[in-house]
């Protein structure tokens, strides 16, 4: 999976991908329009971290790309690269419990704290994307 050089994009699916871990200084793209909201993202190697309209949405501790960003009704779903394990901090519903897959294997329930953060990590070799999914119980 090869980093997002214009740091954020549209899918043809219809999901949005995003981050650059390969940068060695923070860089960001403000006001993306997508589906009527707009995004930011800032990225580099230390953090990738996407806002919606102003709002944490995505953030990760070292940075990674991100494709197929997707958020639903039950939950989101993604494909993260990083060259070194992640934490990933994503935002759900408040208060809600989640399962979590990564590579379709469940890694476990987590639950949502009162601001709905959702903190998972996940173990990345550079040039192999995993597969994150995590929908509610």
């Amino acid at each position: 999976m090869p980093v997002i050089e214009e740091l954020i994009r549209t899918g043809e699916n219809g999901t949005i991908s995003f981050g650059n871990y390969k940068l060695e200084k923070k860089t960001k793209v403000e006001d993306y329009d997508f589906h009527g909201d707009l995004y930011k993202v800032k990225t580099f190697y230390e953090i990738t971290k996407l806002e919606r309209n102003g709002i944490f949405v995505y953030e990760s501790v070292p940075g990674t790309t991100v494709e197929d960003f997707e958020v639903t009704d039950d939950g989101v779903t993604f494909k993260v690269e990083g060259n070194k394990d992640a934490q990933l901090t994503v935002q759900l519903d408040d208060d809600t419990e989640y399962e979590v897959y990564v590579d379709d294997v469940i890694v476990g329930g987590m639950k949502t704290n009162m601001s709905g953060k959702l903190v998972a990590s996940v173990e990345l070799e550079e040039g192999i994307a995993a597969s994150v999914k995590i929908v509610k119980r």
